[in-house]
């Protein structure tokens, strides 16, 4: 019997669906009990109160929101539908890498699209602020832009735990 149809595999891709599920309510409970000024537009009004921007400055920040939102939503589904045209064909008994570096590409001409769209923003956010509250936008732009980088480098730092060859994770020192 195929391994991947068998029910055995399904019961435990099932549980493991379930189970992190839970594990994202937990954490999205934990947040919004232990965080409840952080909403949907946590950034944005953290980094209002951070320029102490005057209500004309908010509004405007989030018209800017908005309109950036809308211009890079577009680019951002169509990386979506890239992203899992190569998955598709990276999972092919055998993938056509010339289709891979295609899908690629693609996907990297339109993030540069993206960041391109991102700096205008940045520059119309710039705009809006008062003199002595452009160097606070910056150092609260670089936070924000940098974070994820940062967490992402941690985890290349820190590889995963081998592996034993029946795919379980190795105990220490073998």
């Amino acid at each position: 019997m195929d391994f991947l149809t068998s029910k055995r595999f399904l019961t435990t891709a099932l549980l493991l669906v379930v189970m992190l599920n839970l594990a994202l309510v937990a954490t999205l409970w934990h947040e919004s009990s232990h965080h409840p000024e952080r909403g949907p537009d946590h950034h944005q009004f953290s980094l209002a109160s951070q320029l102490a921007l005057d209500a004309s400055q908010s509004a405007s920040f989030t018209k800017l929101r908005q309109e950036h939102f809308l211009k890079v939503q577009p680019e951002m589904q169509t990386i979506t539908l890239l992203k899992k045209q190569l998955v598709d064909e990276s999972l092919q008994e055998k993938p056509d890498v010339q289709k891979i570096g295609e899908l690629a590409a693609a996907i990297g001409s339109r993030q540069a699209v993206i960041e391109r769209e991102l700096a205008l923003h940045f520059h119309e956010l710039a705009k809006v602020c008062k003199p002595e509250q452009r160097g606070l936008l910056k150092e609260a732009l670089n936070r924000i832009a940098t974070r994820k980088f940062s967490g992402r480098k941690a985890r290349w730092e820190n590889p995963p735990p081998p592996l034993r060859e029946d795919g379980l994770i190795a105990p220490p020192g073998r």
